[in-house]
């Protein structure tokens, strides 16, 4: 950064309100119609339901392999559900009206890793397991994808490495997932990582690195590790388009279940959505896959915890990863 830069975000005055730990909301000045701005991201509809349909084949594996997944006939979903209570109590709070309906989308709830990192984590790897498994001849387009729980399989994979780095979520879906197809798996993760997910992966075989500094330090040191492993598979959480495609299948599976409950999206009735936000890339991609299923009528809204709004200072100040929540103190 440079000095006059630093001196103007000093002047700043969101730049200050985000360096005392205000809760503030800022909408960008300049935004593109829906149109304009999916044609900018380099991916269409048309991957997002590739994305689902690989899903949809690797499902009978998921549910032989998950218990939990049995139910759901090895779906990976999360349920709707109303919140009426909240509402009333929010609003009452905040003196608004109660319009509308309120809905929670339980991705905390997502099987197997309890978390929306869920989507994107498992997806990946099972993009990565189908592509190496095609490639080597063990697997046929037409094939049952039960056949990936075999032997054949477990001791294909077990030649190649699989490494991420996280904070926790991230490297528990990947971990979990990579361990069951029997790669070998390095999660790299940062000094807030919860220990019991720590616990959990290394119950699995998993080798976890930890590191004393934060997130970012542990997925440059794992990005290092595995440019030195030809048989190792890095899945990178800030620039990877097939995680972000795992998240997009949510616009997909929302827009069935509001069906499921007679709601309707359209200019009379928007559809206005928060969705918790770190590096951005989970909720980016859930705002993709909702903006190419509801257009126009759907509003996506970031939000970020005060104490780290890594996301809105790089895209506030254009700077995007160019900047730290540290560089302005």
């Amino acid at each position: 950064m440079t000095s006059s830069l630093a001196s103007a975000l000093q002047h700043d005055q969101l730049i200050n309100a985000l360096k005392h730990y205000q809760e503030i909301f800022w909408y960008p000045p300049e935004t593109k119609d829906c149109e304009h701005g999916l044609n900018g991201v380099g991916l269409r509809r048309a991957d997002i339901e590739d994305a689902e349909q690989r899903l949809t084949r690797f499902a009978p594996y998921l549910a032989k392999v998950f218990t939990e997944l049995e139910a759901s006939h090895g779906r990976i979903e999360s349920e709707m559900v109303s919140i009426p209570n909240m509402q009333k109590h929010a609003c009452a709070t905040l003196n608004l009206p109660t319009t509308g309906q309120w809905w929670l989308k339980k991705d905390s709830h997502l099987p197997i890793s309890g978390s929306i990192k869920a989507r994107g984590g498992i997806y990946e790897v099972l993009a990565h397991a189908e592509k190496l498994a095609l490639e080597a001849g063990l697997l046929q387009p037409d094939d049952d994808y039960t056949i990936f729980d075999s032997a054949p399989f477990r001791q294909f994979f077990a030649q190649h490495q699989i490494a991420v780095g996280s904070t926790g979520n991230l490297g528990l879906s990947i971990g979990i997932m990579s361990a069951k197809l029997g790669f070998r798996v390095s999660v790299h993760m940062s000094a807030d990582a919860r220990q019991w997910k720590k616990d959990k992966l290394r119950s699995l075989g998993v080798n976890v690195v930890e590191y004393a500094s934060d997130y970012g330090v542990a997925v440059k040191q794992g990005r290092k590790a595995a440019e030195n492993d030809p048989l190792c598979f890095f899945i990178d959480d800030e620039n990877s388009k097939t995680l972000f495609l795992g998240y997009a299948v949510a616009g997909l599976r929302l827009k069935q279940q509001l069906n499921d409950h007679q709601i309707k999206v359209d200019a009379a009735h928007p559809l206005f959505v928060y969705l918790p936000c770190g590096v951005g890339g989970g909720p980016g991609g859930v705002s993709f896959g909702l903006k190419h299923v509801f257009g126009e009528h759907v509003h996506c809204i970031f939000a970020e915890p005060t104490h780290s709004p890594c996301m809105l200072l790089g895209v506030y100040t254009g700077l995007h990863d160019q900047i730290s929540v540290q560089d302005i103190g």
